[in-house]
């Protein structure tokens, strides 16, 4: 079953008297249970393609359809909504509330979407136990390390079951040890739980571990298939 689909997707930014093209005609599917990188340049568009897909951003002109749905016909309340019902989010500088606990920034969207206290906090710490962090669960942001503080950022992703997880440059921010961890533990969940993964990432390894890389240059997809080898290849061209 195709996912996620976007029909001749195009992004345009005003910069005063300058039109920017960050998405040409973009044609895209993903499978469910896929996990994917996309990958190429700095300014190819790949986090404006995640964004739109996503409904974070409005394309400009095209067709998006997540799970059937076309979401270029949302209102925002409606894409708003359907984010919290099917979607995780997992970003590079984690957007974790600093005066909560781990378990209080796991719960925390859990009780906005209505759950009982009990309840919320319960799958809380289950979500922190699946991500190896349930003895942490009562630490501050300030006092855990860069892979902790992203491993309570992809608990909170999951507190609704998504279907889509979508993150943009998960391990940007971590040593190579730590982004192997916590790869390891994205492709476990993907695997273990059918969930599809849409990783915006420039790290080559984080590529390898995926099913497929999309490749992006200029706003451009240039290859729907590659591999990580591929863009080495780019890069020592570039070099």
């Amino acid at each position: 079953m195709t996912i996620i689909r976007c029909e001749n997707l195009i992004k345009t930014y005003q910069t005063g008297t300058v039109t920017v093209e960050a998405l040409r005609g973009i044609d895209l599917g993903i499978e469910e249970g896929e996990m994917v990188a996309i990958m190429g340049p700095s300014g190819c568009g790949k986090t404006t393609l995640l964004n739109c897909l996503s409904g974070i951003d409005d394309a400009t002109s095209g067709r998006i359809l997540i799970e059937g749905l076309d979401l270029t016909a949302m209102s925002d309340s409606e894409k708003t909504a359907f984010r919290a019902s099917r979607m995780g989010f997992i970003f590079q500088f984690y957007n974790l509330l600093p005066v909560l606990t781990a378990v209080e920034n796991v719960e925390l969207p859990l009780l906005i979407a209505g759950k009982a206290a009990g309840e919320a906090r319960s799958k809380a710490l289950s979500l922190l136990d699946a991500v190896g962090l349930s003895h942490r669960s009562q630490q501050r942001p300030a006092s855990l390390s860069g892979g902790e503080r992203q491993r309570v950022t992809i608990a909170r992703a999951l507190g609704n079951t998504p279907a889509i997880v979508w993150a943009d440059e998960p391990t940007g921010d971590l040593d190579k040890k730590t982004s192997d961890e916590i790869v390891a533990l994205m492709r476990r969940l993907n695997k273990e739980n059918g969930q599809t993964f849409v990783i915006v990432t420039h790290d080559l390894e984080v590529g390898e571990r995926c099913d497929r890389i999309i490749r992006m240059r200029d706003g451009r997809i240039i290859d729907r298939n590659g591999r990580a080898s591929d863009i080495s290849d780019e890069i020592r061209e570039l070099g």
